[in-house]
């Protein structure tokens, strides 16, 4: 990579992990559609929270398109069950806040933030698993003030989210954001994998010029070796 876009990504990369929170986290569970799960990583990422637990499909894998490359950014923890999920919040001294309906809800604004929380967002239509709401510290609701009473679900972790985390940053000051070296070490890691990729597309890059060289000028019309991108390695619009 050359050294001023280095220098630059270094940059941009540290007032994005400056920012980050650790204080406030998002729990995803059993979210079916992938498009919503994908949207809630991307406001993830625009808010600062950092660490988002994936409940109930270990193997889950973003869309494109709703996520623009958001989990890349994120320490995303995967659990195969609710339990297992809940199990590690509480090792962590996590209070669990599920999003959900209730006779006497708690309001973004008004989610306690004493210790390190997580709002925990469940399925569509289903809403959030009995064993999460029974484990559960409290429940949180965005407060609906027309006809309609319910919001996407991807909606709601970003309205709720934002709140949370606006209210840590004030409330709770540089204790709420991630320790210094688990920044550093995330520094380090993405800076190895802009390394990476940008080695691995100049590879490509010369492989295609050599293909090109052996194969003549034109192959179907198209100029083989002049119709590879350049050896760089784009941000896509997402990246910080």
């Amino acid at each position: 990579m050359d050294p001023t876009d280095r220098q630059t990504r270094t940059q941009r990369y540290l007032k994005v992990l400056d920012q980050r929170l650790a204080w406030v986290r998002c729990a995803v569970e059993h979210v079916h559609h992938r498009h919503n799960a994908s949207a809630i990583l991307r406001s993830c990422d625009a808010i600062g929270v950092h660490h988002v637990h994936m409940v109930g499909d270990a193997w889950f894998q973003p869309s494109r398109g709703p996520a623009r490359g958001a989990w890349r950014w994120l320490t995303l923890h995967r659990h195969t069950h609710t339990r297992e999920a809940i199990d590690a919040l509480r090792a962590d001294g996590v209070q669990l806040w599920v999003a959900d309906l209730s006779d006497s809800p708690t309001a973004p604004a008004d989610v306690p933030l004493d210790r390190p929380v997580c709002l925990w967002f469940g399925a569509e239509m289903l809403g959030v698993s009995d064993e999460a709401r029974a484990a559960a510290d409290g429940v949180v609701t965005v407060p609906m003030r027309g006809f309609a009473q319910s919001l996407n679900v991807s909606v709601a972790a970003a309205l709720a989210l934002h709140v949370v985390a606006e209210r840590a940053r004030r409330e709770v000051g540089d204790d709420a954001l991630l320790p210094r070296p688990e920044r550093d070490a995330l520094l380090a890691r993405w800076l190895a994998r802009d390394d990476k990729d940008a080695h691995d597309l100049d590879g490509r890059h010369r492989a295609a010029r050599a293909l090109g060289r052996a194969l003549g000028p034109v192959v179907h019309g198209t100029d083989v070796a002049a119709s590879w991108p350049d050896p760089v390695s784009p941000a896509p619009e997402s990246d910080p």
